[in-house]
């Protein structure tokens, strides 16, 4: 069904009815812009870190504008500036403009119009969440609060928002973001001046999801209702990409590929061809976070349909509570105790102007589970609501499972269904200690309010081949009375630990204890990395009163190394001299990303490693058959475009993300013939003779393969070196092109993004170094790039803004006593005059348009209120239809767009 704007109302309507019972009506102050409602009415909303992150899912973007109507908009944190580029010089605002302009290209294929970019800054690939976050600063979820209360869309779609191994650090926040803007939107006291001085209102989204799910499935038209979670009380919804598009006469996943295939700055302008047969293709599919309204139950036809997710938000189901009527499932706790009972609220409100009449609802539990409680709801009309209150008790067993809780309404106008997950908690828990980025991401996940989000990590700890580490079990009480207890390892073969059992005593309800044991990897034959480097093992807590549980973390193995120090210091001249390195020779040739290499000649290689006096030496031997891009010594940055070896140094052995770290990338061979050197997605980034200087690089090219050798000095690192625990690795990057893309990543401790994961880094000794005494064990500050594009000098974004009237950048609009606008424009030789009127101080960003793009620009200062005349010179002669658009910048804050056309 067809959503109607009716419907669209009738739904935002509602749910803030429901989130704003009591707000009084929020006028628009006097001297506040143009009222918001003539801002663009958007149904879903997908937010994003990077231009071409929604790439994926453009398949079902476009069926679900081609098919129901649904006007998609995109939020883009950053516009990409520290990605690489493959079809040109462009990097930093540059790139960011190039980037921007392929997305609004490829979204458009979908029939996306709308992207708004907040300006954030992409500083490089990183895992990290909280890096990201701080170099993002505190502002971007104000940004993205004010699109969506603008915008006004029902359905909020995002990314992963876990720490899951190689996930973007900056994915992860800007998931996190999309999150916190679902419930922060709707609540009146988040960002309150939004309301009080911009003339918002509260807006609560109707349903949350984010990309991907977890789980298998089988590919053709039944990818959806085959789809099996890992957690079966998930919500996962499929849309096939094998169905055809009745406009483009392909299929969506045809027309997806076509649209990435734009982003050519990427190196994704030679994706292949999609299958032709429609059986072979997959879903896109999408979990569910939360949901305020009713929505198709799991395993029914209404789950596995294209527009499943649009059911209850903006589309009505045959038989289905009519459009704008409000279902939610609450429990007292997430964490349920077996055998304790605790209380769930189900509550039901009408649409504003329809009436549900009699209403009941009905709570489902799993087997076993005991419910008790009436599910009268009484009569519901217009805007009322209903609610219904269940002690529900579950069995004894079974801690440590998810369950799920379901609502089934049934009314005199229809029928819908909600649910929501719990977990059976032991009376106490023990879980192998998180990494960082894991126990961050754990609070964040307690302070905003979506424990359904909690586990998505499987818990890992590193530790070297042969080596030793503390594993610490962090052990939780749970109940409501004090626990001693005991916990035990169960460890795999080839691992053993300094006691196989340890007590807990008197541990307080509701505290947490850490258990520590030394485990050793005793057998160091064991394989390492990706190749079967992880091993699970199992965790069992124990206490007298309440049984036992059990847990399955795992231990990862990364690679080990000794570095012997040279008799003398190795020539660095790209080749092995006599007894120059003496240490054995590390294997480097496991992939980690991209294609599998064809053959030992088509990419594999060793390296070697010494140190001397206070420098490290490197010599790493590759095996390539053919070449890739031979850039310019001016262009030696982003490494991963063509060959090259990188060297990856963390020299305390415990950074959390690689800006502690010390990354260097040499390439074999440039156009003028020398190697070239650059640090990237570290510390200090930049071209090697500023961010490391001393730092000495050679190479030897021939035949079928080349060798690289670097010595670098181990004062540039951040900190002084452990030499118990350096953390190394060596990675080298294989192009078989001449179009700046690389295919296949291979390397020495391999784990899918492993250049920015510091913990699965391979571990080195070095016997008998020892740093300067006063050589710092604490990184100063890193130097990470800051500057990105504005929005006021993105002529496609202001164009947009005077389209849809929303301010750029997710910032507030300026008042209308400080705007500024251009009010007139009038061609001249050679240049436009263009005559601005402006209420108080402020800055112009002008650009000349046509068909062809930018003819012509200019940024001027306007000192004081008042009507001035601005001259910009033209690049070229002007063509069809030409145009002045101009962005604001008020003194006093805020933003204003104009356009007009040129006489």
């Amino acid at each position: 069904m067809r959503p109607t704007a009716v419907g669209r109302l009738a739904v935002a309507a509602a749910v803030l009815l429901a989130v704003l019972p009591a707000a009084p009506a929020v006028a628009a102050p006097p001297d506040s812009p143009a009222s918001p409602a003539s801002a663009v009415d958007l149904d879903a909303l997908f937010v994003g870190a990077h231009p071409d992150d929604e790439a994926f899912s453009l398949s079902t973007l476009g069926q679900w504008n081609e098919e129901h109507g649904v006007r998609t908009g995109v939020v883009t944190v950053t516009r990409g500036e520290g990605g690489g580029n493959a079809v040109g010089p462009e990097e930093g605002p540059a790139l960011g403009l190039l980037r921007e302009a392929e997305e609004r290209t490829a979204v458009g294929k979908a029939g996306v119009r709308e992207v708004f970019n907040l300006d954030d800054v992409d500083f490089y690939y990183t895992v990290s969440a909280p890096l990201t976050d701080q170099v993002w600063g505190g502002g971007t979820l104000e940004k993205v609060v004010r699109i969506v209360r603008t915008t006004r869309p029902e359905i909020l779609l995002t990314m992963d928002p876990a720490p899951t191994p190689g996930n973007h650090g900056n994915h992860q926040l800007a998931a996190r973001l999309a999150v916190e803007a679902f419930y922060a939107a709707a609540d009146p006291e988040a960002f309150p001046e939004q309301i009080s001085r911009e003339g918002l209102r509260p807006f609560a989204p109707a349903r949350l999801l984010t990309g991907g799910g977890r789980g298998t499935s089988r590919n053709g038209p039944e990818c959806a209702s085959t789809f099996r979670p890992d957690n079966p009380a998930q919500n996962v919804y499929g849309v096939w990409s094998g169905r055809a598009s009745a406009a483009q006469g392909a299929t969506w996943a045809a027309v997806e590929r076509d649209a990435q295939r734009t982003y050519a700055s990427q190196g994704w302008a030679g994706f292949p061809d999609v299958p032709a047969d429609p059986a072979q293709l997959g879903c896109d599919f999408f979990t569910q976070v939360d949901a305020r309204v009713p929505f198709p139950e799991p395993g029914t036809d209404a789950a596995a349909a294209p527009m499943a997710i649009l059911d209850g938000a903006l589309t009505r189901a045959k038989g289905a509570v009519p459009l704008g009527t409000l279902f939610a499932l609450r429990t007292g706790t997430f964490d349920v105790r077996p055998g304790t009972a605790f209380t769930v609220e189900v509550t039901a409100t009408a649409p504003p102007r329809t009436p549900l009449g009699r209403s009941s609802v009905a709570l489902r539990v799993p087997d076993g589970w005991r419910v008790s409680g009436s599910g009268d709801l009484g009569r519901l009309g217009p805007g009322r609501s209903g609610e219904a209150t269940f002690t529900v008790t579950p069995p004894e067993g079974g801690a440590g499972e998810r369950a799920r809780l379901a609502a089934a309404l049934t009314t005199d106008r229809g029928r819908g269904y909600t649910d929501r997950q719990v977990e059976l908690s032991p009376a106490v828990r023990g879980e192998q200690q998180p990494l960082p980025q894991v126990a961050q991401f754990r609070t964040w996940v307690a302070e905003v309010g979506v424990p359904q989000l909690r586990g998505l990590v499987t818990p890992v700890l590193t530790l070297p081949s042969g080596g030793s580490r503390q594993v610490g079990v962090v052990v939780t009480n749970l109940s409501q009375a004090t626990r001693s207890g005991t916990v035990r390892l169960d460890l795999p073969d080839g691992f053993t630990a300094d006691r196989a059992e340890a007590a807990f005593d008197d541990l307080a309800a509701g505290r947490s204890a850490t258990v520590p044991f030394t485990v050793t990897n005793a057998d160091p034959s064991l394989k390492t990395s990706n190749e079967g480097g992880d091993y699970s093992y199992t965790i069992t807590t124990s206490t007298g009163e309440d049984g036992s549980t059990t847990s399955r973390p795992a231990l990862e193995l990364v690679p080990a190394a000794t570095v012997p120090q040279a008799g003398s210091a190795p020539a660095v001249d790209g080749a092995e001299g006599d007894g120059e390195y003496s240490g054995a020779a590390l294997d480097v040739s496991r992939r980690w990303e991209g294609d599998a290499c064809s053959s030992a000649a088509d990419c594999s290689g060793t390296a070697k490693v010494a140190w001397r006096d206070d420098t490290l030496y490197l010599l790493v031997h590759v095996k390539d058959d053919v070449l890739g891009t031979r850039l310019p010594a001016s262009d030696c940055k982003r490494h991963w475009r063509t060959d090259s070896v990188e060297v990856t140094l963390d020299p305390r052995g415990a950074s959390e993300n690689t800006s502690t770290t010390f990354k260097a990338a040499v390439l074999p061979v440039t156009t003028e013939g020398p190697p070239c050197f650059l640090r990237d997605a570290d510390h200090h980034q930049g071209p090697g003779e500023e961010a490391a200087p001393g730092m000495r690089v050679a190479s030897a090219v021939s035949e079928g393969e080349y060798t690289v050798e670097m010595s670098i000095p181990m004062e540039v690192l951040p900190a002084a070196v452990d030499p118990e625990h350096l953390g190394l690795n060596v990675l080298v990057y294989d192009s078989d092109t001449q179009d700046k893309t690389g295919q296949t990543r291979i390397g020495w401790s391999t784990w899918g993004g492993v250049q920015g994961d510091p913990y699965r880094w391979g571990v080195a000794t070095l016997p008998g170094y020892e740093p300067p005494a006063d050589r710092p064990t604490t990184p100063a500050d890193p130097v990470i790039p800051d500057t990105a594009l504005s929005s006021l000098d993105s002529p496609q974004s202001l164009e947009q803004a005077v389209r849809v009237h929303v301010p750029p950048a997710g910032g507030p609009a300026a008042r209308p006593s400080q705007s500024g606008a251009a009010v007139s424009a009038k061609r001249g030789e050679g240049a436009v005059k263009v005559r601005l009127r402006a209420g108080a101080g402020g800055e112009a960003h002008l650009f000349v348009r046509d068909g062809q793009g930018t003819a012509g620009s200019r940024v001027v200062t306007v000192p004081r209120k008042g009507t001035s005349t601005v001259t910009v010179t033209l690049d070229r002669a002007l063509g069809a239809g030409p145009k002045v658009v101009a962005g604001w910048e008020a003194t006093g804050g805020g933003t204003a767009v104009s356009q007009v056309a040129v006489r």
